[in-house]
């Protein structure tokens, strides 16, 4: 068995744990255990955190967001299914919440820039002379940038799969769509965000 088969398997087998553990703490907040809930925040709160930052583009959009999804998702806790992937459940309340803030907001987010400064540490590596840092720098804002002028559905999609690292079925699963419309979407994201990035690079 190749490597690469061997990861797959193992990754699988930990989220089926994760799955198994948050179910057991949702029927804990179900029961009123306020504290099981912590458990859920303390677990997820960064996955939130940037899963909603590179929605919404901004630091404090996306620490008040993530929160109040986390709010909103204790308050509806009983309504959940403890069989159901959490997060699953708790991203799409995150990201009516996200998709609602740039559509109050009417404007375009700051600047990913912006972001590195506010809430991204940059610790350069000291093999790495000060013009490769800055080329890098410069090709990562570059490229978020690029992300952040995408459409909403395909800046999702991107974010799902290529830096949460969802499987298709996962992302299916939180986006209520087949798979095929999955693929077909992430196809046409990696393209528009390749067209975006040519002007760039």
């Amino acid at each position: 068995m190749q490597i690469e088969e061997r990861s797959k398997i193992f990754l699988g087998m930990l989220k089926t744990v994760e799955a198994s553990e948050d179910a057991s703490i949702i029927v804990r907040c179900q029961n009123g255990d306020k504290e099981a809930f912590g458990l859920i925040v303390k677990k997820y709160m960064h996955r939130a955190y940037y899963t909603a930052l590179g929605i919404v583009g901004t630091h404090d959009g996306a620490l008040d967001l993530s929160q109040e999804a986390f709010v909103r998702a204790y308050r509806s806790i009983k309504k959940v299914d403890p069989k159901r992937n959490f997060y699953t459940w708790y991203y799409q309340i995150l990201r009516n919440l996200c998709f609602n803030f740039i559509r109050d907001k009417a404007r375009h987010a700051r600047s990913f820039s912006e972001i590195g400064e506010t809430s991204i540490q940059r610790l350069p590596d000291s093999k790495k002379n000060a013009l490769e840092i800055v080329e890098q720098e410069d090709l990562k804002e570059k490229m978020w940038t690029a992300i952040h002028e995408l459409k909403e559905n395909e800046r999702e999609i991107i974010l799902l799969k290529d830096f949460q690292d969802l499987s298709y079925k996962e992302i299916a699963e939180t986006l209520d769509c087949p798979i095929g419309t999955v693929m077909s979407r992430l196809f046409n994201a990696r393209k528009s965000l390749k067209k975006k990035l040519e002007k760039y690079l």
